[in-house]
């Protein structure tokens, strides 16, 4: 009889570290020098403006001339300047201003409904032509604005409309880049089923847009409405070529105007009217910022939209 000895089978050993945790935790402690590098050049870069308009806004013309430009004079003035801005020229800052706002405000919140509305369009429903009507929004977006100034000045002519605030706030309600990303946002952030039951209930497509396919866009929406209303109010050109009436100007065009006239020393021109410009392009920043501030939770998952393929 033979008799079967079991061979006993080693054990894995139990305390081998593992190399890969350790891999891990040193390339998280990893920091890249140039990247940091490269990182506070661009911080510099984008705050160093910033930082030299707050400093200037406190400071009188001749400061501005015979001082540091990072650091305060020895007698800073900013809200001597704030109220000699406000009240220069009878409070025609305070005017163009107002227009700025209206302006913007309006053609933000126009741009972005059209651009929610084409975008949904493009992106839900099928006819002849689709493809190609999209193909020339993105081509759209490859002309610069400085382009079509002067055809839009030669068909607002026609019309009657330059010198008025149509002339303004119609060419800003283009915008090629916004419905395009909304085009992109509406594609996964609208789900068809939710869109089916909504008409099986007997719900209309104008009725469907404007209470469920706008909630579900607000992120886009919010976005293309920061993007424009930024743009509305640094337009500068377009203001330039349609408007000749000091009352209508927009805060850039005014500025501007303010700036020629301390240059030129002009009718209404102050020994101070540099200083009073500088002031105003501060004051002329501070509702962008805060309008970003507001909304930033909005534009920044806005910006992601089509960033993920679901």
């Amino acid at each position: 009889m033979t008799t079967t000895i079991p061979t006993a089978k080693a054990a894995p050993p139990t305390n081998v570290p593992s190399a890969a945790p350790a891999r891990s935790a040193s390339a998280a402690r990893r920091r890249s020098t140039p990247l940091t590098i490269a990182m506070l050049a661009a911080l510099a870069y984008f705050l160093l403006p910033l930082f030299w308009l707050l400093i200037a806004s406190t400071k009188s013309t001749q400061d501005l001339f015979n001082s540091f430009g990072l650091w305060f004079s020895h007698t800073p003035q900013l809200l001597t300047n704030v109220k000699e801005t406000f009240t220069q020229d009878d409070g025609v800052f305070v005017h163009w201003l107002l227009n700025t706002v209206v302006y913007a405000g309006v053609s933000a919140i126009g741009a972005a409904l059209l651009a929610a509305a084409g975008g949904y369009g493009f992106a839900k429903f099928r006819f002849r032509g689709d493809r190609a009507a999209f193909n020339l929004v993105l081509g759209a977006v490859m002309v610069p604005a400085t382009a079509l100034a002067i055809p839009t000045y030669l068909l607002f002519a026609k019309a009657g409309l330059v010198n008025t605030p149509w002339a303004i706030i119609l060419p800003s309600l283009v915008n090629p880049f916004g419905l395009y990303l909304m085009r992109v946002y509406a594609q996964d952030a609208v789900p068809d089923s939710l869109l089916e039951a909504a008409r099986i209930d007997g719900a209309g497509e104008a009725r469907i847009f404007g209470t469920i396919v706008l909630r579900l866009l607000a992120p886009g929406l919010v976005t293309v409405l920061l993007f424009t209303l930024v743009a509305t109010w640094n337009n500068y050109f377009l203001p330039l070529i349609m408007l000749n009436d000091p009352n209508l100007y927009p805060i850039t065009v005014g500025l501007s105007s303010w700036a020629a006239q301390a240059q030129n020393g002009g009718a209404g021109a102050s020994s101070d009217m540099l200083a009073l410009v500088v002031t105003g392009s501060l004051i002329s920043i501070l509702p962008l910022v805060v309008a970003f501030l507001m909304l930033q939770r909005y534009w920044q998952s806005g910006l992601a939209a089509g960033g993920v393929k679901q």
